[in-house]
């Protein structure tokens, strides 16, 4: 009998062990695992950001966690993570497979670009993206052109809420959204529009569901995938966007005259004739997720930066004012504002990128993985590993800014009150794989800014109570839904 139960105990023990996730040697450490659920109990899953900072107090600036059974390297501070994604850039390049994003977009390392695996693929279409996106003004003036056609709309919907409350959620995502659509697909949606809507709906909803607690149990429990729990919405909303987009190609196919681009989407077809069958990563299937992905870049970043910035102009309004002071004297006998007026307005510029630093829209960027067996900071990391930048350490962090905990635009002003950009400032990443909407995003943040402050003067509703500026986890949450009066202004 004795035998018997230290038999029982010892098969027990062995197989725990077995179980047991464990870090490979010389393994960035970590906190302790459990068999099977790795650290997922240990992390909220509605919020893990207040985790990952206690985890580097205790564990330093590179330290690892097991989501289920699968290691993953959470990477903090400016010295880590400019090491990881600039110096050893290619290393730390690749994307994470099996994870809900992949299975909802149905991407599998080679479908558009954000979430595509590093490889010739991935170089191929962002190459061929940044090209198209220049053509397409990127960066000039027929860009500008657009940003301030689609601004004209913008002001007309402000001009109807003169001395009343409203809200500006929808007004800036619809805005964004029309920009980033007239390269795509040559075409603009009234604010209104219901097929625009449902695309907002779905984006907004699958976002919530890949930044909220079933995607964190799916990707940690790979057996619950085929339940029918709540991430399966994401699934249907993904197809409904899908069969949206493809309705808007096979329209294309039929009023395209080949050689002459209305949009990105002709580009890509011409593209595809121009290849015929030359073996390469262009294909017809990979149209509709290429376009998503642009469609995205180019809107959720922009919008909540957008929306941040009005409520902190509003509840800041010394700031407001002076922004208001430095545009007026610049734009002096100007009609509008151009990109290249941003050199002369060092406080506005300031204001920016202040809102980009304590928006912090994609907190944890996007994961990345490692290529090949690597180093970083003194640790052994396999290839194929997860790896998550803590954005948030870098855009807190203590040493590196004047003010690291509260809104104050002289993070970016030097002591004559010039702009200046710290190393630290990494809103989107940093390297090869940084945000491919960055270049548009930086330009339409500040023509619409701009215009903006320039007419009205916003204010913070008497009765809107107490404005809350706790930061939301995940992309298109934050920040959270709020009111703005708007008043009429005259420049100075």
């Amino acid at each position: 009998m004795f035998l018997s139960v230290v038999l029982l105990w010892f098969c027990v023990g062995f197989i725990v062990l077995q179980l047991k996730s464990r870090r490979p040697k010389n393994f960035p450490p970590g906190p302790p695992v459990l068999p099977l659920l790795g650290n997922t109990l240990q992390l909220s899953l509605e919020n893990p950001l207040k985790d990952f900072e206690r985890l580097r107090k205790s564990y330093g600036d590179v330290y690892s966690i097991f989501i289920g059974p699968k290691p993953a390297v959470i990477i903090n501070g400016v010295k880590a993570i400019k090491e990881a994604m600039v110096t050893k850039a290619s290393d730390f390049a690749g994307r994470p497979q099996d994870l809900f994003v992949n299975d909802v977009t149905k991407s599998k390392g080679k479908a558009g670009v954000i979430l595509a695996d590093y490889g010739s693929s991935w170089r191929e279409h962002r190459r061929f993206a940044l090209m198209t996106l220049r053509n397409f003004g990127l960066g000039k003036n027929s860009m500008e052109d657009r940003i301030h056609k689609e601004i004209k709309y913008t002001i007309s919907t402000l001009e109807k809420s003169i001395d009343k409350t409203m809200s500006p959620q929808v007004m800036f995502h619809n805005a964004a959204s029309n920009i980033i659509c007239q390269v795509l697909f040559a075409r603009r949606y009234e604010y209104d529009n219901a097929l625009i809507k449902v695309i907002v709906q779905c984006f907004t909803e699958n976002s919530k569901i890949a930044n909220g607690p079933w995607a964190m149990l799916y990707d940690s429990f790979p057996l619950i995938r085929y339940l029918p729990l709540p991430f399966m919405k994401a699934f249907k909303n993904a197809e409904t966007v899908e069969n949206l987009v493809n309705e808007f190609i096979r329209e294309h196919k039929k009023t395209r005259v080949p050689g002459d681009p209305r949009d990105f989407v002709d580009c890509y077809l011409d593209e595809l004739e121009k290849r015929g069958d030359d073996g390469s990563s262009f294909s017809e299937d990979r149209i509709c997720l290429y376009a998503l992905d642009l469609h995205f870049a180019g809107t959720d970043t922009t919008s909540n930066t957008l929306l941040t910035g009005f409520l902190y102009l509003m509840n800041y309004p010394h700031v407001q004012e002076r922004c208001q002071r430095e545009i007026d004297q610049v734009l002096e006998g100007k009609d509008r504002v151009s990109f290249e007026d941003r050199h002369n307005m060092p406080y506005v510029q300031a204001v920016i990128h202040e809102i980009q630093r304590v928006s912090n829209t994609v907190p944890l960027s996007v994961f990345h993985c490692t290529t090949k067996d690597t180093e970083l900071m003194g640790y052994s990391i396999p290839k194929g590993t997860m790896i998550i930048e803590n954005l948030t350490s870098v855009l807190n962090e203590e040493g590196q800014w004047k003010f690291p905990h509260e809104f104050n635009p002289e993070n970016f002003l030097d002591d004559k009150g010039e702009f200046v950009k710290p190393e630290a400032f990494m809103p989107f990443s940093a390297g090869p794989r940084v945000c491919l909407g960055e270049g548009l995003a930086r330009m339409e943040l500040f023509l619409i800014m701009v215009t903006l402050l320039r007419k009205f003067k916003f204010i913070w509703p008497e009765d809107a109570g107490e404005p809350d500026f706790t930061p939301v986890y995940g992309v298109t949450l934050s920040p959270k839904p709020y009111r703005m009066k708007v008043q009429l202004r005259t420049p100075q």
